[in-house]
């Protein structure tokens, strides 16, 4: 399929994009305290503790990125487990900010 024009630019802003993206991969970027709610947390922290050892299954792309995105979740409970503090029904957790990117980029992309 050919792309229109608009697409076309859809393409490069997109490219454009990545390249920042890799460019910010470089900074050190501070922390953002975020609060969720608990079961949440409980959820992240338990991927985090999960035993995914041994080679990687074969994947498709989408799998590829079920993958990436399951793997930020755990980072997500590495930083509650290092840093998290209980306030009522929710966890206080400094976030590096691509973690934050990741899971908002993981909503826009639901059904």
């Amino acid at each position: 399929m050919v792309d229109t024009e608009a697409q076309a630019q859809y393409r490069r802003d997109a490219s454009l994009l990545a390249a920042l993206g890799s460019h910010f991969a470089t900074m050190k970027l501070p922390d953002v305290e975020v609060r969720m709610p608990r079961a949440f947390a409980d959820t992240a922290v338990a991927a985090w503790e999960r035993d995914d050892e041994g080679p990687l299954d074969p994947e498709d792309l989408e799998q590829r990125i079920h993958r990436h995105r399951a793997a930020s979740l755990a980072l997500i409970g590495l930083s509650i487990v290092n840093g998290g503090r209980s306030d009522n029904d929710e966890v206080i957790v400094g976030l590096h900010p691509g973690l934050i990117g990741d899971a908002l980029t993981a909503a826009d992309d639901l059904p």
